[in-house]
């Protein structure tokens, strides 16, 4: 009986890991890291801002990076995008979209002939201009690569794959690109 009250007290005399004195220590360790990072001037990336209000888009009629271009600025809310040819005139800028080009390369093979691995090659040149001619951005080339091993047994799910990665690298030149238009400070 004696050794019950015993341990009770033990017990209310220890701090415990989840109570009030635990909670204190973890938001005294947590602090210095909270005011660093409060202090570094780190921000989520925004929508960029653009030095101008409507833009020419020229691509091709069947480009998925273009048809991705168009959307990616129609979200930002802050440019209006032209893609007929007939009111291009009103638009301040340009964007020439002058290659969209995808390969697919054999990396590596087995002895007996079959492709074991792929290199995924995406390139996108473009130029900014004003639509009386003056060149803003030059002609820029964009190029990502990815790997993509490869087996026959899984050709399904690796064409799946490849898809992914097309679209994965589409998605980061759109992002460069936008990018770069953002940092175009005057006309």
């Amino acid at each position: 009986m004696i050794v019950a009250p015993l341990l009770v007290a033990s017990r209310t005399a220890l701090p415990v890991p989840g109570g009030p004195s635990g909670r204190r220590r973890r938001l005294l360790l947590a602090l210095p890291a909270v005011m660093l990072l409060s202090g570094c001037g780190f921000a989520l990336r925004g929508t960029p801002d653009f030095a101008f209000g409507s833009i020419y888009l020229v691509v091709g009629e069947q480009s998925a990076l273009g048809l991705a271009l168009k959307r990616s600025l129609a979200a930002s809310g802050k440019v209006q995008v032209i893609t007929d040819a007939k009111k291009s005139a009103s638009a301040q800028v340009v964007l020439d979209v002058l290659a969209d080009q995808r390969e697919k390369v054999v990396m590596g093979s087995s002895p007996a002939g079959q492709v074991l691995e792929f290199q995924l090659r995406l390139r996108v040149k473009f130029q900014l201009r004003t639509p009386d001619g003056r060149e803003l951005i030059p002609v820029t080339e964009i190029a990502q690569q990815r790997d993509l091993s490869y087996s026959e047994s899984a050709a399904l799910g690796k064409e799946a794959e490849e898809s992914l990665l097309y679209r994965d690298m589409q998605s980061d030149v759109v992002q460069q690109v936008m990018r770069r238009l953002a940092a175009v400070k005057t006309l």
